[in-house]
């Protein structure tokens, strides 16, 4: 009697990959899309104001403008991300959006917009952004599984980089075209942003929440005070970006110290984002699993380092690679905290912690540029990135006294499990 023939055996199980996930792929242009629109935008805003104005306190108002509605609105927002349908909140903000660049483009066509309509529209916008960046942050971990959002923060991380590169080259060559150019790409591409959003078919779970309360708008605070790896990591990302700004001033660099002119100064302006790029192709294709709080704590010290090579580079070449370098490690960084971030907080507390998160980043960025440009005002562009660099390496060891926990950190930590109440935070040791 012959023996039965064996069952067939299994087929080999395929490790996940962010192309199978259809409503990523959507994020993904959706985010490039909104991007790109507001990099072109910036662009031609700022040429228009300087045009009309020939005033440089017209130009710093125009940052003002976008980073008050961040600043106003930053604790309504993290409630409305955790309370309402987040898809909706990113469809309805895109199309706010495009909506703000068709009554600009068509005013000024008519002649009717000046320099308030300019300011009135940027002032939209960051009102956008204020919930549109929050709420796609706290969606991301929704489309992908868990073993994947690293890769995923990381493709998400190169849209923006992309569009930085891009799109203020293209909203200079649309503006010298013509003005209203820029502000018609802008609008194609907000509601190609919109169009994308509208078709992700994610749909999250219903979380019972109780009513809206001082305690409930805070909440993300007092939860990020808790966590020892949340604080730590997005307080070591703001003083790191707040001290090595140098990049704030390339205009100084590339006039007084490069002596490489405007053309240069773009190349220059676009170093650390190629730089960013690069490495999130390959965190993409390589993502970082383990050993994840030692190298976070590394390229911000690498972040130092090549702030002071820049700042004493006397070559353009070395130059732009001090850049490059510095977007690079920039971006591991920024991976690992989002990573960190969003797998460490339950998704009923996401819009309310990334809303605080997008509040520190913003203030890092503002505030960095203001103590780049008053040190530089005291010891020359030079020495302001010297400190800048030499303060980020110091903080980078303090931090790790501060927050032993985050340096300890071997892999990313399991996507925590909804709660009915604000959760308390997750240890890692």
């Amino acid at each position: 009697m012959t023996a039965p023939p064996p069952p067939p055996s299994a087929p080999p199980s395929r490790a996940p990959r962010l192309t199978d996930h259809s409503d990523f792929r959507l994020f993904w242009i959706s985010r490039v899309a909104s991007s790109l629109a507001f990099q072109v935008l910036a662009v031609a805003v700022g040429w228009m104001v300087y045009d009309l104005t020939r005033s440089a306190l017209a130009l710093g108002l125009v940052g003002l403008f976008q980073f008050l509605p961040l600043l106003l609105l930053t604790l309504v927002v993290g409630q409305v991300a955790d309370t309402f349908d987040r898809r909706r909140i990113i469809l309805v903000c895109q199309a706010i959006a495009a909506a703000a660049m068709a009554a600009l483009g068509a005013g000024l066509v008519t002649g009717a917009a000046g320099v308030l309509a300019l300011f009135a529209t940027v002032s939209v916008i960051g009102a956008t952004r204020a919930f549109e960046h929050p709420t796609l942050n706290a969606l991301l971990p929704g489309l992908v599984p868990g073993e994947l959002l690293p890769r995923a923060l990381a493709v998400s991380s190169s849209a923006i980089q992309t569009a930085t590169i891009a799109g203020p080259a293209l909203g200079g060559l649309a503006y010298a075209v013509a003005p209203t150019l820029p502000i018609a790409i802008a609008g194609a591409c907000y509601a190609v942003a919109a169009l994308a959003m509208a078709l992700v078919r994610h749909r999250a779970a219903r979380v019972e929440r109780g009513p809206v309360s001082l305690e409930t708008l805070l909440s993300g605070l007092a939860f990020i005070r808790r966590s020892e790896v949340v604080l730590g990591s997005i307080s070591l990302d703001m003083f790191a970006v707040l001290l090595g700004g140098a990049t704030a001033l390339l205009p100084i660099f590339a006039s007084d110290v490069l002596h490489v002119g405007a053309e240069g100064l773009g190349v220059l302006r676009a170093a650390p984002a190629a730089g960013a790029v690069a490495m999130a192709f390959v965190l993409a294709r390589v993502p970082l699993m383990r050993s994840v709080g030692p190298t976070m704590f590394a390229a911000v010290t690498v972040f130092g380092l090549a702030t002071i090579v820049f700042s004493l580079s006397t070559s353009y070449w070395l130059s732009l690679g001090a850049l490059a370098v510095l977007g690079a490690a920039d971006n591991v960084s920024v991976v690992i905290r989002s990573s960190l971030v969003q797998l460490s907080t339950p998704d009923e507390m996401r819009g309310r912690v990334s809303a605080v998160n997008s509040l520190f980043i913003g203030t890092s960025n503002q505030l960095g540029e203001f103590e780049s440009g008053v040190t530089a005002a005291l010891l020359g562009p030079v020495g302001a990135g010297l400190i800048g660099g030499v303060g980020t390496i110091l903080v980078a060891a303090w931090w790790v006294r501060l927050f032993p926990a985050l340096w300890r950190i071997d892999a990313m930590p399991a996507r925590p499990k909804p709660a009915r109440e604000a959760a308390k935070p997750i240890e890692i040791t």
